[in-house]
């Protein structure tokens, strides 16, 4: 009734709401704008430098995952013949750089047989997994449940060997290997064990010859590849260094367990 009528007399009105300065902050009143202006600055200036710092370590580290599936039938073929077939490999084990962009790069695998790829890793995986539920159907084991055991436990494989490989690869002073080449080189061993488990699964004392020349082939590729990577791309192999051909022969041999573990398809 009062806001209409005015205040009572003998009594002074209050004001109804509060100026808007009532707790004085630092970002309100004269000069708030100015102070608004150097955080906002300060803010994007801390984003920029973020931003650059990831684009660089991804661009580092990842690539470009387009670069991996650049293959023909050609490559395919011949590099099916390197990993399988090693010391059959007569040309060179470094791979083509070129520069684009003022900077160093390598072609793609369609131009490089050394290059690593990703599309046979990922098919050679995909083989696996059939494979392994069609060995598990010839025992009468086959289930969901079981299927789905073994393609963990390849994709647990797979990641415990690009961890390996990633590690050793850091102990022989390449700690800046590209992650997607190490997941190629790593991926490769499926091609391996997919043999191992066709040959098991069609006749079984095969697979007793087939696993450890595979897993011979496979280590060979590996030391090779990862002798490339040290001395003709980083410059850092010691071809004198005792420690070096114990960490290759490392990466070799744990190819064996890899190859062993994998190609026991149980219930």
């Amino acid at each position: 009734m009062y806001d209409n009528l005015g205040a009572p007399p003998g009594m002074q009105r209050q004001p109804s709401n509060a100026p808007p300065n009532a707790l004085g902050g630092p970002f309100y009143g004269p000069g708030s704008g100015l102070i608004r202006d150097g955080l906002a600055a300060y803010g994007g200036r801390i984003l920029g430098s973020s931003s650059e710092y990831l684009q660089s370590n991804v661009t580092k580290y990842f690539s470009n995952s387009q670069y991996y599936f650049q293959v023909n039938d050609q490559y395919v073929r011949n590099k099916l013949k390197v990993i399988l077939f090693p010391f059959l490999h007569r040309g060179h084990w470094t791979r083509i750089a070129e520069q684009m962009g003022g900077k160093l790069s390598y072609k793609p695998p369609i131009y490089d047989i050394n290059a690593p790829d990703l599309y046979i890793p990922l098919m050679a995986f995909g083989t696996y997994v059939v494979l392994v539920g069609f060995a598990l159907g010839l025992n009468s084991k086959f289930s969901p449940e079981a299927l789905s055991m073994q393609f963990t436990k390849g994709l647990g494989a797979w990641l415990l060997q690009v961890t390996l490989l990633k590690f050793l690869l850091y102990l022989l002073g390449s700690g800046e290997a590209g992650v997607l080449d190490v997941v190629a080189y790593g991926g490769y061993a499926f091609i391996g064990i997919s043999l191992s488990v066709l040959a098991r699964a069609l006749w079984s004392y095969s697979y007793y010859f087939v696993m450890p020349w595979t897993c011979l082939c496979m280590g060979i590729f590996l030391v090779k590849t990862m002798k490339r990577i040290l001395f003709a791309e980083l410059r850092s192999y010691d071809k004198s260094s005792s420690k070096n051909h114990y960490l290759l022969l490392l990466a070799a041999l744990a190819q064996f367990p890899l190859f062993f573990w994998l190609g026991y398809v149980g219930p």
